[in-house]
C-alpha cells in the first residue's frame, strides 16, 4: 500500500494535498508534478511511503535540481515508485551507464569462458558477500540521499534518520504542517 502526499510552502504556511502517482513514471514527472503545486516558486516536498517499508522524499525549489531522501534504498529499490528515486546519481552511478553495458553484453559474450564451456557461477558455489560488493547494480541497504534535505525546515539530519513508522506525521509536525495534512489523510 503506497501513500503520496504533497506539502507546499506559501505565504500563509504550508498547503497539503495527496496525490495520485498513476502518471508519474520518472523523476522528471515526479519533479513536474511537484513544481506544478509550487506557489510562486516556493518549496514544494512529495512524500512517498509503502507501508512500513520505506519513505521518500523529493524537495523542490523553484528551478533548483531536486533533492531527494529515501530511508531504506533496498527496500524502495524493490518498488515501482522508489525506483523513480533512485536514480543513477543517487546511487553514485554513471547515467546510462548500466544500457551501455547491456548493450555490449548483447554484442560480446563478456563472462570469460568459451562458447559452450560452464561459467564458474554454474558450479553449484553459494553467492558470496565478496561477489555482492562488486555488483555494479546492487542498490545499498539503508538511507541513501541528501540528509539534510529538511534541515532548514526544522528536522536535523539525526531527526531524519530516526523515523521509521508514521515519519510523515513526525515530518508535517517538525514544519508546523500537522493539522493541514491531517485533513487530506
Amino acid at each position: 500500500m503506497y501513500f503520496a502526499a504533497l506539502l507546499a510552502r506559501t505565504e500563509d504556511g504550508w498547503e497539503a494535498s495527496d496525490t495520485e502517482l498513476d502518471d508519474v513514471e520518472t523523476l522528471s514527472d515526479l519533479t513536474d508534478l511537484a513544481r506544478e503545486a509550487s506557489v510562486d516558486e516556493d518549496t514544494v516536498l512529495v512524500y512517498i511511503e509503502q507501508e512500513d517499508a520505506w519513505f521518500g522524499i523529493l524537495r523542490v525549489d523553484g528551478e533548483e535540481d531536486p533533492r531527494i531522501y529515501v530511508s531504506d534504498a533496498s527496500a524502495a529499490a524493490r518498488s515501482s515508485y522508489g525506483e523513480i528515486l533512485l536514480t543513477d546519481e543517487l546511487l553514485g552511478r554513471e547515467p546510462g551507464a548500466e544500457d551501455e553495458i547491456a548493450a555490449l553484453e548483447e554484442l560480446v559474450d563478456l563472462d570469460g569462458t568459451e562458447d559452450g564451456e560452464p561459467d564458474e557461477a554454474d558450479d553449484g558455489d553459494a553467492v558470496t558477500a565478496s561477489d555482492l560488493d562488486h555488483d555494479p547494480d546492487a542498490v545499498p541497504a539503508g538511507p541513501l540521499g541528501d540528509l539534510g534535505v529538511l534541515a532548514d525546515l526544522g528536522l536535523s539530519e539525526k531527526g531524519l534518520l530516526t523515523l521509521r513508522t508514521e515519519a510523515l506525521a513526525e515530518i508535517a509536525d517538525a514544519l508546523g504542517a500537522a493539522e493541514v495534512l491531517e485533513a487530506v489523510r
